[in-house]
């Protein structure tokens, strides 16, 4: 009785403790994966904020063979195009805008991953299978989102400035219109 899900007939107002009134929130479902979805909207450019993590966040990321196997993987799987993005040591942040094509963005990051894995040839170096992304709804949410992405390596005690983190770049230079 009084347990998750079931009615609880307590009198809530200001003169009762909170911790005595029920919170909607526990009766909430928890989210243990990232909702997916792109929203495409006419008129307006298809960009995607992703992160994508390692298995078990295991630092293996941040190095020149990792680097340049990304970058070319991205050129190559061109469906949606790789703009500006940053490798962190167990995580990677990038924005992909959307390409002329018909393939569902989860199924990009698949193929590009496993592409990746292919040809890195590292079993134990492998991905989380899900990821974190977020459509970008406006030229100030992308410049937004990207200047914190970009100060990742100076929180992490990684370098000074930003702009000294080899492990970040353009694949694609397009614009946001």
């Amino acid at each position: 009785m009084g347990g998750r899900g079931s009615r609880r007939a307590v009198r809530c107002d200001k003169t009762l403790a909170m911790t005595n009134c029920p919170n909607p929130i526990d009766d909430l479902p928890r989210r243990k994966h990232p909702a997916h979805g792109i929203l495409f909207i006419d008129g307006q450019p298809t960009v995607i904020f992703d992160t994508i993590c390692t298995k078990d966040k295991v630092p293996w990321l941040a190095n020149d063979e990792v680097h340049q196997l990304l970058r070319e993987v991205w050129t190559e799987a061109a469906a949606w195009h790789v703009g500006r993005y940053v490798i962190m040591t167990d995580h990677i942040h990038l924005f992909a805008a959307g390409a002329e094509s018909s393939i569902d963005y989860k199924h990009w990051v698949r193929y590009w991953k496993s592409q990746f894995s292919k040809r890195h040839k590292v079993a134990e170096h492998r991905w989380q299978t899900d990821d974190w992304d977020k459509r970008m709804r406006s030229a100030e949410q992308f410049a937004d989102k990207w200047a914190y992405v970009v100060e990742n390596p100076v929180r992490k005690g990684l370098v000074e400035r930003s702009a000294d983190w080899p492990f970040q770049g353009v694949v694609f230079d397009w614009r946001w219109e």
